[in-house]
C-alpha cells in the first residue's frame, strides 16, 4: 500500500533528521528534501499529506536568505513552520527547541491536521519498494554492487525478491577488505542465499591508483569512481545491463553534502560518483536510517548475524589506513581488527558494541623492541554505540579486555609498538576517522 508522507523542506536547518525521525517514530513516513522543490516533484512523490518548512537561523545559509517555491505554499497541503528563534507562520508553528512541545506538535500537526495514517513499517515500505523496483527496471537486468556489507545485502535481498534472476550481483575485492571478507561474502551470498554472483580480483588496480595519495576526500572520490568503471566494464559481459544498485542510505547523503547543508565527507557511492556514469542508478533505501535498514533486513528474511554484523565503509579499509595508503600499513590494519573482532566476540561486546575497528595512523613512535630502539605505527582502537549513525557515543570498554587486546595487538602484528583507545563522541569527531 502506498504510505502517506510528510514532506521536510530543509531550510538551513541542522534538525532535518531529528525531526525525520520523529514523525517516523509516529508511524507515518517522512522524507527531506530541498527548499527549491518544484510542485510538480511534489505531486510526483504521491501521497504527501502535509508540509513541514524547518529553517536554520532566519532561513540564511551562507549569508544568503533562501524560501520554498511560491506556488508551493499555494499547493494546498497543510503547512507547519518549525521555528528557531521567534514565531512567525501560517497554519501552525513551534519551537524545536523543546523536546516534548516539538513532540507534541508534530503529532498534532500529522494527525489532527494533515489526517495522515498510521501505515510506516517495514512490511509496507518493502511492499512498496519492491513495486517500485519492479516499475523503475521493468524487464531490464540490474547490477548489485554487493560488498557484503548490511547495507548491500539488504538491497540484495529485496532485489531478489523484486527481479529475482535478474539481478547479477558482483563483489570486487579491492584489497581494502577486512580479514576474511570476500571468502566471507562467497560463502554467504553464493552458496546460501544462490544469488548470481561475480567475483572481481581488483587489488592492484585500486592500491595503484591511491599510491600517494592522501587526502581523505581524494582518496574516498578515486575510490567511487573506480567502483564505477569496474561495474561498467562487468556490465558488459551481460546482456542487458542498463541499472546499478547501490546500498546507500540516508546518512551517507546528509554527510556527503546538500543544498543547504555543507559537506562532512563525501561517501563513494554518493560524492565519489563520476559525472559520466552510464549506468542508471537504483536505490532503494537511500531514505533508511541504520537501525531502520536493519529493519528491513529482518523484514526480508535475511539471518540475524548477517544483519546485526558490523558495519562497513564503502571505502573499506581505504579510510581506516590513514594518509597514503601503504601494503604494510593495510596488513597490520587487517591483522589487528580481526584480532579485535575476535576479542569483542569472545567477551561478548560483539553484540553490545554497535561498531568497533582499528585506524593505522601514517605516523611512527618511539619504542623498544627486543631490547633495542624501534620505530613502528600505532594502532588506534574505535568503539562507539549508535541508533542512526547520525550521532555516536562511546563504549566504555573493561580495563580488562583493552589490556587483552592490546598484549595481542603487540606481540602479534608487525610493525606496530602502541595502542591506544579513541573517546571522542560524534559530534564533534565523525564514526570514521577519515
Amino acid at each position: 500500500m502506498k504510505q502517506d508522507m510528510i514532506l521536510i523542506l530543509d531550510l538551513g536547518s541542522e534538525e532535518n533528521t531529528r525531526i525525520a525521525r520523529a514523525i517516523r517514530d509516529l508511524g507515518v513516513y517522512s522524507e527531506i528534501y530541498p527548499h527549491d522543490i518544484t510542485v510538480a516533484e511534489i505531486k510526483k512523490l504521491g501521497n504527501v499529506k502535509g508540509i513541514i518548512l524547518n529553517g536554520g537561523r532566519n532561513n540564511v545559509v551562507d549569508g544568503v536568505a533562501i524560501d520554498i517555491v511560491r506556488e508551493v505554499a499555494g499547493i494546498g497541503l497543510p503547512i507547519l513552520t518549525v521555528r528557531h528563534e521567534g514565531i512567525t507562520h501560517r497554519d501552525m508553528e513551534c519551537f524545536s527547541g523543546d523536546d516534548d512541545n516539538l513532540a507534541k506538535e508534530l503529532e498534532a500537526f500529522v494527525f489532527g491536521v494533515c489526517a495522515a495514517e498510521k501505515n510506516w513499517n517495514m512490511r509496507n515500505f518493502v511492499h512498496d519498494q519492491v513495486e517500485l523496483v519492479k516499475r523503475e527496471v521493468g524487464d531490464g537486468r540490474v547490477l548489485l554492487a554487493l560488498s557484503g556489507g548490511v547495507d548491500s545485502s539488504v538491497v540484495a535481498a529485496l532485489l531478489l525478491r523484486a527481479i529475482g534472476e535478474r539481478l547479477e550481483c558482483v563483489h570486487v575485492n579491492h584489497g581494502l577488505m577486512r580479514k576474511g571478507e570476500s571468502e566471507q561474502v562467497v560463502e554467504v551470498f553464493r552458496n546460501q542465499m544462490k544469488a548470481n554472483l561475480a567475483c572481481v580480483d581488483a587489488r592492484e588496480r585500486f592500491l595503484s591508483k591511491l599510491e600517494n595519495i592522501s587526502d581523505p576526500e581524494q582518496k574516498r572520490k578515486i575510490i567511487g569512481a573506480e567502483f564505477i568503471r569496474v561495474f561498467e566494464e562487468e556490465a558488459e559481459k551481460f546482456s542487458g545491463i542498463e541499472y546499478l544498485a547501490q546500498g546507500t542510505i540516508y546518512p551517507d547523503i546528509v554527510e556527503s553534502g546538500t543544498k543547504t547543508a555543507k559537506i562532512v565527507k563525501s561517501h563513494h557511492n554518493v560524492g565519489g560518483l563520476p559525472a559520466d556514469m552510464k549506468l542508471k542508478l537504483v536505490e532503494p533505501i537511500k531514505q533508511l536510517f541504520k537501525d531502520e535498514v536493519r529493519a528491513c533486513g529482518l523484514e526480508l528474511g535475511l539471518p540475524r548475524g548477517m544483519v546485526f554484523r558490523q558495519p562497513f565503509p564503502g571505502p573499506g579499509l581505504g579510510v581506516r589506513c590513514l594518509g597514503a595508503v601503504t601494503v604494510e600499513r593495510l596488513e597490520a590494519l587487517r591483522e589487528s581488527d580481526a584480532i579485535l573482532r575476535e576479542e569483542f566476540e569472545t567477551a561478548g561486546y560483539d553484540t553490545r558494541v554497535w561498531q568497533y575497528f582499528t585506524v593505522i595512523p601514517d605516523f611512527k613512535s618511539v619504542g623498544i623492541r627486543d631490547g633495542a630502539r624501534s620505530f613502528e605505527y600505532p594502532v588506534i582502537i574505535r568503539a562507539v554505540n549508535t541508533v542512526d549513525a547520525m550521532t555516536a557515543t562511546i563504549e566504555k570498554l573493561p580495563w580488562e579486555l583493552l589490556e587483552r587486546i592490546t598484549d595481542r595487538i603487540l606481540s602479534e602484528v608487525e610493525r606496530v609498538n602502541r595502542v591506544l583507545y579513541d573517546i571522542s563522541p560524534k559530534p564533534p569527531a565523525t564514526i570514521e576517522w577519515e
